[in-house]
């Protein structure tokens, strides 16, 4: 009797701990800098690449927080995703993979939106992920064509920002290889973006965006300003529908988000983040807006050959 009685005691328990076991969530952490419709995008792209793998509510604890551009804010989030011990956490903007790496070099971290790993120095065993890193001499080689009395470019970004940094390095050296002449005005807030505008049209053929955090929340106020003073503007704001821009390079950010998912799925089912190259972009496209030129009085000879991934529209 005393043998049966501790047997079923032990088959309680290993039922009790197998129950248990079964019941306990992976713990997921994403954090976004700032609220954006391409960020939001990624993150949306992200969470539909868990729930289409089956790692739904049943499987995962999922927890989402947004710094809303401040990076203290940034900081606390890392902190609070370390203490609660996330299995796994994806990040979206440079920013936000920065501030999480400083916080933990253990908890695997999938990072997009980020345009330069190397010089961000994201480059730790812990992370993989996706860049949203775009072709700057493809926009430069659009625009010479339709431009082709070009020979000044301007640009304004954020000098504390890597993905800026990265895309005026590109671009000194493009600058450099045409003979053109590059302008450059750097900020630091969103309140120095006007005036760094305001210096550059009067100096410029053609203003050069690049997929900056801040240039992209301003984008309205520049191209107001640019399209008054009969400024081309161009450059990898990431929009097929944004208003006023001749030439822009596009990224689909779901589908960056979404691929970003399916790699932190691999992680999860067991492979090291150091074992999965950061991938870049595919299927981008280089849209010419004719109705933009045509209200700046550009004219673009239809004789002109682009790549196929041109678009004129």
């Amino acid at each position: 009797m005393k043998k049966l009685f501790v047997l079923i005691i032990g088959l309680l328990l290993l039922t009790s701990c197998g129950s248990e076991k079964k019941d306990k969530k992976i713990k997921i952490g994403i954090t976004q800098l700032v609220e954006h419709p391409f960020l939001d995008n990624a993150t949306e792209g992200i969470r539909e690449a868990l729930i289409d793998n089956g790692y739904d509510a049943n499987e995962i604890d999922l927890e989402f927080q947004n710094a809303q551009g401040d990076f203290g804010t940034a900081q606390a989030i890392a902190s609070s995703f370390v203490q609660d011990k996330k299995d796994l956490i994806f990040t979206v903007t440079t920013l936000s993979g920065q501030t999480m790496y400083n916080a933990t070099k253990k908890i695997p971290l999938i990072m997009t939106a980020v345009q330069d790993f190397k010089l961000a120095g994201l480059t730790g065993e812990n992370i993989t992920g996706t860049t949203n890193g775009l072709n700057v001499e493809e926009v430069v080689n659009a625009t010479k064509k339709i431009l082709p009395n070009l020979k000044v470019i301007g640009v304004a970004y954020n000098t504390s920002e890597a993905n800026s940094e990265s895309q005026v390095n590109q671009l000194k050296e493009i600058c450099e290889k045409n003979g053109f002449i590059l302008k450059e005005k750097g900020f630091t807030k969103i309140d120095e973006i006007s005036p760094a505008i305001d210096t550059l049209l009067p100096e410029i053929d053609v203003l050069y965006t690049p997929t900056d955090n801040m240039l992209v929340l301003s984008i309205n106020n520049i191209l107001e300003k640019a399209n008054k003073a009969k400024i081309p503007v161009v450059g990898c704001m990431d929009s097929k529908e944004k208003p006023g821009v001749l030439i822009i390079q596009t990224l689909d950010y779901k589908k960056l988000g979404y691929r970003t998912g399916e790699i932190g799925i691999e992680v999860l089912k067991g492979k090291k983040p150091s074992s999965i190259p950061i991938e870049i972009p595919k299927g981008t496209e280089i849209i010419i807006n004719k109705k933009v030129a045509t209200s700046l009085g550009i004219k673009i000879n239809p004789n002109l050959n682009f790549k196929n991934n041109v678009i004129i529209k």
